[in-house]
């Protein structure tokens, strides 16, 4: 993906039907990250991670907006993380997902898909896990 890119990824659970969408763009060296899902796409959590100052062998650091009583933050941290940690650089994910009626298993689909939304983001922004800059 180059700085001139941006890209829309999908994961979609077959059996239930249920689908994450991420719009993934390039802000100079930084990367913007919308997730949404589900019947009402919106803004219900923003999270915030950085590259740790300890090294590449480091958890990024995180930080993390929610909107009350919304629940997506272990969806937009799950992306950030991984985009963080893969590009090397600052990541921003919004995340909003709604469905209404969603019982116990549907919010567990939407959480693995979550996960693979991440490993799928991160593959599109750099692929595999890169050395980051500098080092060899």
């Amino acid at each position: 993906m180059n700085d001139a890119d941006a890209a829309v990824v999908r994961v979609r659970d077959a059996a239930s039907g249920h689908e994450l969408s991420a719009w993934v763009c390039r802000a100079g060296g930084d990367v913007v990250i919308a997730v949404s899902g589900g019947d009402r796409p919106h803004v219900g959590c923003v999270v915030l991670a950085t590259p740790s100052p300890k090294g590449p062998d480091s958890s990024p650091s995180v930080s993390v907006l929610t909107i009350p009583p919304h629940k997506e933050e272990p969806i937009a941290r799950a992306v950030a993380v991984e985009a963080c940690r893969r590009h090397h650089g600052v990541v921003v994910v919004t995340a909003g997902v709604h469905e209404d009626g969603l019982d116990r298993e549907g919010i567990a689909i939407y959480l693995r898909l979550g996960d693979e939304l991440a490993a799928a983001v991160a593959d599109r922004l750099c692929g595999p896990l890169a050395e980051p800059p500098g080092v060899e």
